[in-house]
């Protein structure tokens, strides 16, 4: 078993390579920058208005947004797949990022009913903000009512997975009645995007993301317990019902808000809990929390930095560059540690 000193140590190279990939991704784009201009930037107002407003307007607001959906999802995948006991969990279970994606898909592709009118109130952009936030607490609040009604957990899952079908149903037949410019609108929007946020848009999904970590960092020891089964987690006197709620709305704050400011991001709340495991070799939440939270921050840095495609005006989508990238080396890290731990 590693020692505290190892910890230490991983830790303190994970912080230095989350600053180096952090640097690295405010320093890529279409536009060549000095890096002695990046870090001016940060201290004062350049001679050129126009890389001031490239560098404090939109790359850095994107790598903010990079590390609070790495950390975020991370954590989130973290804590359903120990409250499930199911290697394959994820924020996904729950149906919310479904439930998200039905409140969008109301939003751009049922305009007969009441989509055109809030595009024309909000916009465009907030519209989809406001739509993908009801349908993810829309399903919040049923997977909440029937975690008071059930104590199986495996219950809650299915159940979760049953609202993701129902909302997948219901998007297939909006998408079949849609546009072609409706049902475009739509697959842009789940291609996922870290880099429309503004400063106003970016500090409502940072107060909603920090309280998330805040109860999920509350819910370590329920986390720690449950790892050996409901009945042990009962004879520490925890309340399983109590902190199985806690679990499931840090969860939900912190995917429901993602998914709703940037679209669905893949793979990234399965696998980085998974890649953590391997690397720091314990199922102790009070490493693994923190060291998912690095993680997620420094892989989702690195996909995005990828997505640039430096020195070209193109983008990648985000969610094709986490699944290229990240599955292979999960898949390559499970082979070579011969197991997974859990």
């Amino acid at each position: 078993m590693p020692n505290k000193n190892s910890y230490k140590y991983a830790f303190l190279a994970l912080l230095i390579l989350l600053v180096i990939c952090f640097f690295i991704n405010i320093s890529l784009g279409s536009i060549s920058i000095p890096n002695s201009t990046i870090i001016q930037s940060f201290f004062g107002e350049l001679e050129h208005n126009s890389w001031q407003y490239i560098i404090m307007d939109y790359r850095l607001p994107k790598a903010i947004t990079a590390i609070i959906v790495g950390s975020g999802l991370g954590i989130s995948g973290l804590m359903m797949q120990t409250l499930f006991r199911n290697p394959l969990a994820g924020p996904f279970v729950l149906g919310i990022t479904s439930g998200a994606s039905l409140g969008v898909a109301l939003i751009t592709m049922g305009t007969s009913l009441f989509g055109s009118t809030l595009i024309l109130l909000l916009g465009s952009k907030w519209s989809m903000v406001l739509g993908a936030t009801f349908g993810s607490f829309l399903v919040l609040f049923t997977v909440l009512i029937v975690s008071l009604k059930v104590r199986d957990a495996m219950a809650i899952l299915i159940i979760g997975l049953m609202f993701g079908s129902i909302s997948a149903a219901v998007v297939s037949i909006l998408s079949y009645f849609s546009s072609a410019a409706e049902l475009q609108q739509y697959v842009f929007w789940g291609f996922g995007s870290l880099g429309n946020l503004t400063w106003p848009e970016l500090s409502i999904l940072s107060s909603i993301y920090t309280l998330g970590i805040l109860l999920s960092v509350f819910s370590i020891k329920s986390l720690n317990s449950l790892l050996l089964g409901e009945n042990y987690a009962k004879s520490l006197g925890l309340n399983i019902k109590r902190g199985r709620i806690i679990i499931i709305i840090a969860t939900s704050f912190l995917a429901g808000s993602i998914t709703a400011f940037t679209g669905p991001i893949a793979f990234v709340g399965l696998a980085i809990p998974h890649l953590t495991r391997q690397v720091f070799n314990t199922s102790n939440h009070k490493i693994l929390l923190p060291a998912v939270f690095i993680l997620g921050a420094i892989i989702m840095l690195i996909c995005d930095s990828i997505a640039q495609l430096p020195s070209s005006e193109l983008t990648l989508p985000i969610n094709a560059i986490t699944s290229l990238i990240g599955a292979p080396v999960v898949i390559w890290l499970l082979v070579r540690k011969r197991k997974m731990m859990f």
